[in-house]
């Protein structure tokens, strides 16, 4: 296995944040939105908690303050203290086993400001959740993930069983439904990668004005990472989630289970 690459310095992080933060600006100036509407996820997969130290710190002296996106259950707890240190608010963001429900929460519901699950695919999912933040006596922040592309690689749920699926989650006590998550189809092709984002933003759309009881706050629009961000904002996202164009490339280590 290949040495792990140095740490992340806090000025390198500066210099690769202020590049998306200004593509997320450019974005959402050029569709006529207000920057402020988005706010950006670190996705800390496989990194190591000084690089994600460092990349929140620097976020920090840009005036943004910024999210952490956490793909596995393991990596999540491992870095639970680093989050708690810097105060960051933790998302899930990969998908969630049931057996692994309670360790999740455990890391996201301390949090100084408690986290999301990002990635809720099935009513099973749905209820485990539900019912673990209940006997907390907490309610847990939530998002719908849907598979807009097709794609056999990417979890969710289709998109024509999503309304479904988010009604359902939105009606249960322990669970506040916030909004729609997705990842972008692997294309080139840019029309079709927005065609999948609108296909969210509608969704979202369609959810809102459903007056399903809890579906009233599900504005969220997670969507767009660091290769196609700004088809993502152009489209109405309001959560990006970026890891390569702030930390470089993942840092390799042995497949651990989610």
């Amino acid at each position: 296995m290949p040495d792990a690459p140095p740490d992340l310095s806090e000025d390198v992080a500066r210099d690769r944040l202020r590049t998306v933060l200004a593509r997320i600006d450019a974005a959402a100036a050029s569709a006529g939105r207000d920057p402020s509407e988005v706010r950006l996820v670190l996705a800390t997969k496989t990194q190591p908690p000084a690089s994600v130290r460092a990349a929140v710190m620097a976020a920090r002296h840009l005036g943004r303050e910024v999210l952490v996106g956490e793909n596995r259950v393991q990596e999540l707890v491992a870095k639970a203290e680093t989050f708690a240190d810097l105060g960051c608010t933790p998302h899930l963001i990969g998908p969630l086993q049931s057996n692994k429900v309670n360790r999740a929460l455990d890391v996201l519901l301390a949090a100084a400001q408690p986290g999301c699950v990002e990635s809720v695919a099935t009513p099973e999912t749905a209820t485990r959740l539900g019912a673990r933040a209940g006997s907390m006596g907490r309610v847990l922040d939530v998002m719908v993930q849907v598979n807009v592309s097709g794609e056999l690689s990417k979890s969710g749920v289709p998109p024509q069983e999503a309304l479904e699926l988010a009604v359902r989650v939105a009606a249960h006590p322990g669970l506040r439904l916030v909004g729609l998550m997705t990842i972008g189809a692997r294309s080139p092709d840019v029309g079709m990668v927005r065609s999948g984002f609108a296909t969210l933003r509608g969704l979202r759309d369609t959810l809102l004005a459903s007056g399903a009881p809890g579906t009233s706050g599900a504005a969220a629009l997670s969507m767009g990472m660091s290769g196609d961000l700004e088809a993502a904002v152009a489209e109405g996202a309001t959560i990006v989630r970026v890891g390569t164009a702030v930390f470089g490339g993942r840092v390799q280590t042995p497949a651990v289970s989610r």
